[in-house]
């Protein structure tokens, strides 16, 4: 039986559900295995993955808010695991075996970067225009400073998977993992340190609101309010990614709002 794979969101409060959301359709008859999602404005949109029919790696563009996706023509068979725009023209998708691909047309056109890992890359995250990180697979920590002309590989304290990064400012960044990593760079990727999160459950993703307030989700809700000297449980479902819109929106209220990107 053929699985088809869809993009849900799910809006989650503590108490009281004070949104609507809708599953919307990526392009219908598709067997698609989406990772990530990106928007430039509240009409364009991009979701990369995986193509189960052509076994090719994918990335999708919406114009009109997500009420229709249209394919972007890849050059690659592999896994694409995450995506971020750093303007409404310039973009970055990446995957599998180091794959890193750029655009600068909005999505017409994806070419392909050299990362100099064969490693899985997982997440990626852009500071400005021309400094960015990726992590992924054993630790991976690279990191560009010329908008991705050159890829070069930072000296990482662990060796578990890495899934998400996440920097705060210029210089203030982490990355979260396997088995309960989180570690933290205030020099720009310079170093890196790890923090004690409390547990042992694998972390997806990390997400702060502002200098001293983050969150890192998983097999469990973790968060902070000291720029990670700390890490609390929090009660609420796990889940693969974590978004906050502002300070408002916070973990510890019934206005709290966690934003899952999921699959089935």
């Amino acid at each position: 039986m053929k699985k088809i794979y869809v993009l849900l969101f799910a809006l989650f409060t503590l108490n009281v559900a004070n949104a609507q959301w809708t599953i919307q359709t990526s392009i219908s008859g598709y067997a698609y295995y989406l990772k990530s999602v990106c928007f430039t404005s509240n009409s364009i949109g991009y979701v990369v993955g995986y193509d189960y029919n052509l076994f090719v790696g994918i990335i999708l563009k919406t114009t009109n808010g997500g009420a229709n996706w249209g394919k972007s023509t890849t050059g690659t068979d592999i896994w694409l695991y995450s995506v971020y725009f750093t303007d409404a023209t310039t973009g970055y998708a990446v995957g599998g075996n180091g794959t890193i691909k750029k655009t600068t047309n909005g999505g017409v056109n994806w070419a392909t970067q050299t990362s100099g890992t064969p490693n899985w890359l997982y997440s990626i995250y852009f500071t400005d225009a021309n400094n960015g990180y990726m992590v992924g697979s054993n630790g991976t920590i690279i990191k560009t400073t010329n908008g991705g002309a050159n890829w070069v590989a930072e000296t990482s304290p662990t060796a578990d998977d890495l899934n998400s990064v996440y920097f705060t400012d210029a210089n203030t960044g982490y990355a979260v993992g396997e088995l309960g990593k989180i570690i933290k760079t205030t020099d720009g990727g310079v170093n890196w340190a790890a923090e004690t999160s409390g547990t042992t459950s694998n972390l997806k993703s990390v997400c702060f609101i502002d200098a001293n307030t983050g969150y890192a989700v998983g097999g469990v809700f973790l968060k902070t309010t000291n720029g990670g000297m700390n890490w609390t449980l929090q009660a609420g479902v796990n889940g693969n990614s974590v978004c906050f819109t502002d300070a408002n929106t916070n973990g510890t209220n019934i206005n709290k709002k966690v934003l899952y990107l999921t699959y089935n």
